[in-house]
């Protein structure tokens, strides 16, 4: 005959209660199977460093593009308070161009490279290929992009223009005695022209191969025209390195929009527009 005593249920050999802590063979208290919750606290995630919000992460814009266009303005002030006082910084520099200063061929056609004839044509092309992978591709707002682009490449003389008149720094020996030298045209338009550019296929190209191939492109071109401008001593390298500060702070206010505003419409979206669905996330 069975157990007929009065009393709390006994556990059998064999078996477990799935919600009993510590259980054999239970990993968690609240599975039986062995198996690990699907979103434990511990495999969680904190943000990502550089991104606002907290967990989950919310995209955010990225601590390195505050501090870009920050230090790039403060390294432009300060070597244009260093050449307009004649500073010790403008000492080191002479000496340094001296020391670089051998004109040749090869130098006068690198720095060529930064004639507005040469560099606003490949920006202009880049306009017009990306605005019309962009509108094809179904991006909003498709135009933002090319139009910021083209009223940074204006802004360039309506920035340095007034900068050489106010400096007025005479050029190397190597040019015809003249005031306003600071900064370099030829540099700042190779910066924002091919940077500009670079900027805006960028989004366009589907391999990680090909965007590093056109980010290293960029720095190679930009780099062979200030070599070319301080060899050929058509500028001192401080004109230079200020065009490239310059450079930085005008394509900052780029950068954003390539990354966002042109960027494709998303599936959910095109699918609501579209009048079909959206699954939801399972």
């Amino acid at each position: 005959m069975g157990d007929t005593r009065p009393g709390p249920p006994q556990l059998r050999p064999g078996r477990a209660l799935a919600h009993t802590p510590g259980a054999s063979g239970s990993g968690s208290p609240h599975r039986s199977d062995g198996r690990s919750p699907q979103t434990p606290r511990g495999a969680r995630r904190s943000d990502p460093d550089g991104r606002l919000g907290t967990t989950p992460p919310v995209p955010g814009r990225p601590t390195s593009f505050l501090l870009l266009p920050g230090l790039s303005a403060l390294l432009l002030a300060l070597i244009t308070w260093q050449v307009a006082a004649d500073g010790p910084l403008v000492r080191a520099d002479e000496r340094l161009s001296r020391v670089l200063r051998h004109p040749d061929r090869l130098s006068g056609l690198l720095a060529d490279l930064g004639n507005v004839q040469v560099a606003v044509p490949v920006l202009v092309a880049a306009l017009v290929l990306g605005s019309w992978r962009a509108r094809r591709a179904g991006a909003e707002r498709w135009w933002a992009p090319p139009a910021v682009a083209a009223v940074l490449m204006v802004l360039v003389p309506a920035v340095v223009v007034p900068l050489k008149d106010w400096i007025a720094r005479p050029g190397t020996p190597a040019v015809p005695p003249g005031l306003g030298y600071y900064p370099s045209g030829h540099a700042a338009t190779a910066a924002v022209a091919y940077g500009g550019a670079t900027l805006l296929l960028l989004p366009r190209l589907g391999g990680a191969r090909a965007r590093r191939a056109l980010v290293g492109g960029c720095v190679a071109v930009n780099l062979a025209v200030g070599f070319g401008l301080v060899r050929h001593g058509y500028h001192w390298p401080l004109d230079v390195l200020a065009s490239w500060c310059l450079g930085a702070v005008l394509l900052c206010l780029l950068w954003p929009l390539t990354r966002r505003g042109g960027g494709p419409v998303s599936r959910s979206r095109s699918r609501r527009s579209s009048g079909t669905p959206a699954q939801g996330v399972g």
